[in-house]
């Protein structure tokens, strides 16, 4: 076959993008895309129409024409095969076959275009083949791009690394002066899943302060200070600002002040609204059902972290209550004392005389829950696709929150929709939704779900697609309860057994929650 050219019209005959394959002037073009709308024969249906120079092979998409003008000796059937390709790449690019929506993917279009077709010959590619091609995904880039990420994260490590050697070499010397005292987590434990948390640095240096030792060095206000003025390097300095020395906090706190009441100060700027001693449960959720019911796998991880920002509150210990009862199993770090915890459920350290680090985020408690019980998913969602009799589905799905303790926020239920469909007709529907078109994904969207909306259900019907392809769908949540039922009671000296303020904050996210 000889195409010439490929065009999408509207039903009036106004050509809103063509692309031609062969040399032609413009205005051999435009005579020959003039003349098609008056050659559809009225009250007919037909695939192609001719005339004594070229044939037209088109097909009706809603309010638009796909034309393909190819010569009279071109294969009719090889015509009207590639035809059905081009109708299949326009609704790819485009969320509704509309006149605006064609003309904003103009150019996405006319890049496919050359890929089905190449100096007037079909080339032998399907439509993933298309969709690959003009995104132009590289795997050299993406080689470059790890090669590049590698090397910043290299460059940060070294970093830190310096960074604890000359926090080292400041202890020894505190120690030396007889100021400070020893932590009872080692340089090596002290990394067990610590964080650390970025922040503006600001540079309060003034005459009045103590002197320091030569190696420490005094940064002014300059914007070498940035490090290049990227983000990412913030953590680095930071931390490097600390072991020389440098108070990260703001200008006008009092440069008279010891360096352990500085370090407490800084510590509240970077962690506002929290106590001197500050509890953190972060879980995440893995779960893989079935479209016709059942658990597959369901599993819980989660793991609390220690923060102590002020030194006259570091050797403490936690009040933990466990009313789980469903085989949670529960591993505290090696510093931790694990008989303390077993026979009395509470957090402190072996060596009870030696503080926890101030400062750093301490992983002090992990556990683990894994089930396939189905009475323990928190959200259920059932899909249920059905064939109409217009070559498609008609599809329903719900969700139900079964664990009512739960407050579920942003929740986003992925539903994967077949390309070259056009998109999904929404019914009735519970919440917001999105159709992404590029992704070929529908996304119902809740702000909220907990026991006073726990069932929702949306509808929505889908032209030429099988009931295979509406999976698998993922869901992705977050919350601010936790799913196993441990919480921290209260925390209190070792010494004195006075109660100290403590704060706790809690994240459920989702990990990888699907129905397929």
């Amino acid at each position: 076959m000889v195409l010439i050219a490929a065009a999408v019209l509207t039903k009036g005959g106004k050509v809103l993008l063509s692309r031609q394959f062969v040399e032609m002037s413009k205005s051999r073009i435009e005579g020959l895309l003039a003349a098609f709308p008056k050659l559809i024969p009225a009250g007919k249906q037909h695939t192609f129409v001719e005339t004594d120079a070229v044939r037209y092979v088109y097909q009706p998409m809603e309010k638009l024409y796909m034309v393909l003008i190819t010569t009279k000796a071109s294969n009719i059937l090889e015509d009207l095969e590639t035809l059905r390709l081009f109708a299949k790449v326009v609704p790819e690019y485009c969320k509704t076959l509309e006149e605006a929506d064609v003309c904003d993917s103009a150019f996405n279009l006319i890049f496919a275009f050359d890929e089905i077709v190449a100096l007037g010959y079909r080339e032998s590619v399907n439509l993933a083949q298309v969709r690959t091609f003009v995104e132009m995904d590289s795997h050299e880039e993406k080689v470059y791009q790890a090669v590049r990420q590698s090397q910043e994260k290299e460059a940060k490590q070294k970093m830190r690394e310096k960074a604890k050697e000359l926090q080292r070499q400041k202890l020894e010397t505190i120690k030396q002066g007889g100021k400070g005292g020893r932590s009872g987590y080692s340089a090596s434990s002290s990394n067990f899943n610590s964080v650390s948390v970025p922040t503006v640095v600001q540079d309060s240096t003034q005459a009045t302060e103590p002197s320091r030792p030569t190696y420490m060095k005094s940064f002014g206000p300059s914007k070498a200070l940035k490090l290049g003025s990227k983000n990412r390097d913030v953590e680095s300095f930071v931390d490097q600002l600390k072991s020389e020395g440098e108070r990260v906090s703001s200008a006008n706190q009092n440069s008279n002040s010891v360096i352990s009441k500085n370090n407490a100060q800084a510590s509240s700027t970077l962690l506002p609204n929290t106590e001197n001693v500050h509890l953190k449960f972060e879980e995440k959720i893995i779960l893989t059902a079935g479209r016709g019911g059942g658990l597959q796998n369901m599993e819980v991880t989660g793991i609390t972290t220690l923060r102590v920002q002020d030194e006259s509150c570091g050797m403490i210990r936690i009040q933990f209550k466990n009313d789980d009862t469903r085989g949670i199993q529960l591993q505290t770090h090696p510093n931790v004392d694990k008989e303390l915890f077993k026979n009395s459920c509470k957090i402190g350290l072996k060596n009870f005389q030696k503080p926890f680090p101030v400062n750093t985020d301490i992983g002090v408690l992990k556990w683990r829950y894994q089930t396939t019980d189905e009475a323990q998913i928190p959200l259920t969602i059932n899909c249920w696709p059905s064939e109409n009799n217009k070559g498609g589905c008609d599809v329903n799905i719900e969700y139900e929150l079964q664990n009512e303790d739960l407050e579920l926020l942003d929740v986003i239920i992925s539903i994967p929709i077949p390309s070259g469909s056009g998109g999904p007709v929404v019914g009735d529907c519970e919440g917001e939704y999105l159709y992404e078109a590029r992704r070929n994904t529908l996304l119902w969207q809740l702000t909220v779900v907990d026991a006073s909306n726990k069932t929702g259900a949306m509808e929505f019907s889908v032209s030429g697609a099988h009931i295979s392809d509406f999976f698998p769908v993922q869901v992705t949540f977050q919350s601010t309860q936790s799913f196993v039922r441990l919480n921290a009671l209260e925390a209190r000296l070792v010494e004195s057994n006075s109660i100290v303020s403590h704060s706790v904050e809690t994240s459920l996210t989702t990990d990888k929650y699907e129905i397929v």
